[in-house]
């Protein structure tokens, strides 16, 4: 089933030489047509797949789909819209970020995919720190999984300058463990936004992620 059209990246495209609320304004029907109305029902079939395989995820599409408005506060940029639309499908939703799960992003230049940790607190941070210090091994096996290599390549993150006496040791078996985030990216293109393969491609990414984002989860629980 497809669940968009050309338009969906025609209006990014449009909008990135438009950015300003009289011109989102006047295609604010546009908008709701080609791209909010469509990536719900894309987002709730995307849930309905993954519930098959996870019953714990129990959210709706609006718990999963960030707003298209920018955060200027603090941003040099005062435009006010992204030029992408995301979602992040988890057991918590948008309002947790540090709970594994798949990430979207559409954009008329890729479709981005994200799995993983990206925003462990301190005290998540430890116990994924202690989980893979006490295995390894294992932790390595799943990172190295040739489909998850293919997809994905690498665990990506910001890593510690000092890394504290307590992981020294157990950094040189395992240089991970100076990350202060666990995730990994995939890009598709375009193209495949609309397709009727879609939803299927994309759940072909949320299975290969899947043991590295459950090891993560019961890390931090």
């Amino acid at each position: 089933m497809s669940y968009f059209t050309k338009d969906f990246i025609d209006f990014f495209a449009a909008l990135a030489n438009n950015n300003h609320k009289d011109w989102f304004h006047a295609n604010k029907k546009r908008y709701e047509t080609s791209v909010k109305n469509p990536f719900e029902k894309f987002v709730e079939a995307m849930i309905q797949e993954i519930q098959k395989h996870d019953s714990n995820v129990q959210i709706g599409p609006k718990e999963c789909i960030l707003r298209i408005n920018r955060d200027i506060r603090f941003s040099k940029d005062k435009s006010p819209y992204n030029l992408h639309y995301t979602a992040f499908i988890s057991r918590g939703g948008r309002k947790d970020k540090s709970i594994p799960g798949i990430f979207l992003r559409f954009s008329p230049e890729m479709i981005g995919i994200m799995g993983g940790c990206f925003g462990p607190s301190k005290e998540q941070l430890q116990k994924i720190r202690t989980v893979i210090s006490e295995n390894p091994t294992a932790f390595r096996k799943l990172i190295e999984n040739k489909d998850f290599v293919k997809k994905f390549g690498a665990i990506k993150g910001d890593k510690m300058k000092r890394i504290p006496k307590e992981w020294q040791e157990v950094c040189k078996k395992e240089p991970l463990i100076a990350n202060k985030q666990f995730y990994f990216v995939a890009e598709e293109t375009p193209d495949l936004i609309t397709s009727n393969t879609l939803v299927d491609e994309l759940m072909n990414y949320w299975k290969v992620m899947g043991p590295v984002n459950e090891f993560l989860t019961k890390a931090i629980s």
